[in-house]
C-alpha cells in the first residue's frame, strides 16, 4: 500500500511539474515579442475564430508557430474576446499585447486633412487617393456629394465642408467623412452668422461664406484677414465692384492656365467680379475659422485697395493714386527678387 501512495504522490509530482512548465511556458510564449521588424496593418475579419486566427497570424509571419497559443486563450478567456477590424501592429509589441489590442477594438486610425483654401473638387480627389477608404460615389461631381448626404438643392457644396484633419478606420466611406465636415461646417458658420457685427451688407449666411471663402483665398497672414475684409465690404458700400483675381479663377474653372490675362479679366462668368457687381453667387473655397471671423467682424477702415508687397503680405490704401503707387512698388520689388 505504502509503494501505491509512493507511485501515486510521484505520479501527482509529474503532473504538478509538468502543468507548471505548461503553465511557464504559456507565459514566456505571451510575453515573446512579434516578429514583425516594422508597423503592420493586420486585418482581421469578421467570423473569424481562434484557430483561423493562429493561423493567419503565423501564415503572415507575425507570430511564431507554437503549441501555446490555444492554452493561452484558455488560460487568459479575456484575449479570446477579439474583434474584427484593422489594427496597427508595432515592433516590440508582444502576444499578449496583440490579442489584448483584438479584444479592445481600438482599430487603426488613418489620417486624412482638408486644408483652408481648397475647393471640393480637391477633397474628393484626396479622398479618393486615401488609403483604406470605401468609395461610394458614384462620381467625384458636387451633384454625387449632394445626393449622397440627402442635401436640400440649394445648399452650399463649396464652401459648406469644414477644413480639418480627419481621422478614420479602414473601410470607412467618403461619404461618412464629408458628412462629418458638412455637419461641423454647419455647426460652425451657425455659430458665426448669429454673433456677427450687425448691419454688414450680406443678405443671408451664404454671402458671408462666400466673403469668408475670398478673404481665404486673398492672402494667408492673420493679421491682414480683417483688413481684407473691410476692403470688400467698403466697396460693396459704395457700390465699387469687388475686383478680386482669386473669383476670377473659380469661374474660369479648368480654362484657368495658372495666369491671368486681360482677357480673363473681360470674360463674362457669374464669378468674374471684374464683370459683376456684388458678391459672386457662391463660395470659392472652403473658408476656415479666421476668415469666417473676419467676414463677420471686418474692420472698420477706410480701405478701398490691397496689393501685394512683395514680403509675403499687402499694402492697403484709400484711393487709386495710393493704390497704383503701391502696384509700381510690388512690380519693383518682384522685378528686383527675379534679377537676383
Amino acid at each position: 500500500m505504502s509503494n501505491m501512495k509512493k507511485i501515486l504522490s510521484l505520479l501527482l509530482l509529474v503532473i504538478a511539474l509538468a502543468l507548471a512548465v505548461a503553465w511557464w511556458q504559456v507565459r514566456q510564449f505571451a510575453a515573446a515579442p512579434l516578429l514583425i521588424q516594422q508597423e503592420t496593418l493586420y486585418q482581421l475579419p469578421a467570423g473569424t475564430g481562434r484557430v483561423a486566427l493562429e493561423a493567419s497570424l503565423a501564415e503572415q509571419h507575425i507570430i511564431p508557430d507554437s503549441l501555446w497559443f490555444a492554452p493561452l486563450l484558455k488560460l487568459e478567456p479575456d484575449l479570446a474576446k477579439f474583434k474584427a477590424g484593422t489594427y496597427r501592429l508595432t515592433p516590440g509589441m508582444t502576444v499578449r499585447q496583440l490579442l489584448q489590442l483584438l479584444a479592445s477594438g481600438k482599430e487603426a486610425q488613418f489620417p486624412i486633412r482638408f486644408i483652408e483654401g481648397t475647393r471640393l473638387s480637391e477633397w474628393l480627389q484626396a479622398l479618393r487617393q486615401a488609403p483604406h477608404i470605401r468609395h461610394t460615389l458614384p462620381e467625384d461631381k458636387p451633384e454625387a456629394v449632394a445626393a449622397a448626404l440627402k442635401l436640400p438643392e440649394d445648399a452650399l457644396l463649396e464652401g459648406g465642408f469644414w477644413p480639418d484633419t480627419y481621422l478614420y478606420t479602414a473601410n470607412t466611406s467618403d461619404v461618412a467623412i464629408l458628412a462629418r465636415a458638412h455637419a461641423r461646417m454647419q455647426a460652425r458658420v451657425a455659430s458665426v452668422w448669429e454673433h456677427r457685427q450687425p448691419d454688414l451688407p450680406y443678405r443671408d449666411v451664404r454671402q458671408l461664406v462666400t466673403m469668408a471663402s475670398i478673404i481665404e483665398k486673398e492672402t494667408a497672414v492673420n493679421d491682414e484677414r480683417g483688413k481684407v475684409a473691410s476692403v470688400f465690404i467698403n466697396r460693396l458700400r459704395t457700390g465699387m465692384r469687388l475686383q478680386t483675381d482669386p473669383t476670377v479663377i473659380y469661374g474660369l474653372g479648368d480654362q484657368y492656365r495658372g495666369a491671368l490675362t486681360r482677357s480673363d479679366l473681360e470674360r463674362a462668368t457669374p464669378y468674374n467680379t471684374y464683370v459683376i457687381s456684388g458678391l459672386p453667387p457662391g463660395p470659392i473655397a472652403m473658408p476656415g475659422q479666421a476668415s469666417l471671423n473676419a467676414a463677420a467682424h471686418p474692420l472698420k477702415t477706410a480701405y478701398l485697395y490691397f496689393v501685394a508687397d512683395g514680403k509675403g503680405g499687402h499694402t492697403f490704401t484709400t484711393n487709386l493714386a495710393s493704390h497704383n503707387r503701391a502696384v509700381q512698388a510690388w512690380r519693383l520689388a518682384v522685378k528686383e527678387k527675379n534679377e537676383r
